[in-house]
């Protein structure tokens, strides 16, 4: 059973193929660029203006995503993890709160378990099927194209904010 949207209290997000398209662009002096969504960080910003706290859970290090984290004011960013699930537990007690009381946005296989363990798990429309058939409920856009704005605007208007759709 899924948690009411209204009682969310943060929101998790993986990197590549949510935050991004997936793809992982590589010169000569290994990767040098990730492409965000405008979107995707406007939905962040009114999320934590709204009160819900967001997070990054990454599998990746990256400097790219260090910098976009800080760009949208997500104070909580964890990067080259492989057990995801263990790195919201550890965040979730650091913060005082349930993992029922998060939702979050996945789209392959190391998802999965982050994704059974929150209260409310997203699948992007591209993802995984093993990461769409865990979660709750699956965004209309694809990583890197706007869902995370998507799920952002449900989250909010849960809540009763105004302008949102």
């Amino acid at each position: 059973m899924s948690t009411d949207p209204a009682r969310i209290r943060l929101l998790v997000l993986d990197v590549d193929g949510v935050l991004t398209d997936g793809r992982l662009y590589y010169g000569p002096r290994g990767e040098s660029l990730k492409v965000f969504h405008v979107r995707d960080g406007a939905g962040v910003k009114l999320l934590v203006a709204a009160g819900v706290s967001v997070a990054v859970i990454s599998g990746r290090r990256s400097p790219m995503t260090r910098e976009r984290c800080r760009e949208l004011g997500i104070r909580f960013v964890v990067q080259g993890v492989t057990d995801k699930a263990a790195a919201l537990k550890r965040l979730c007690a650091r913060l005082g709160i349930r993992p029922g009381e998060c939702a979050c946005i996945g789209d392959d296989t190391p998802d999965v378990p982050l994704m059974r363990l929150c209260g409310l798990a997203f699948a992007v429309a591209d993802a995984h099927a093993a990461a769409r058939e865990t979660a709750h409920a699956v965004t209309a856009l694809p990583g890197g194209h706007g869902a995370v704005r998507e799920v952002c605007d449900r989250l909010l208007a849960a809540r009763g904010c105004a302008g949102v759709g």
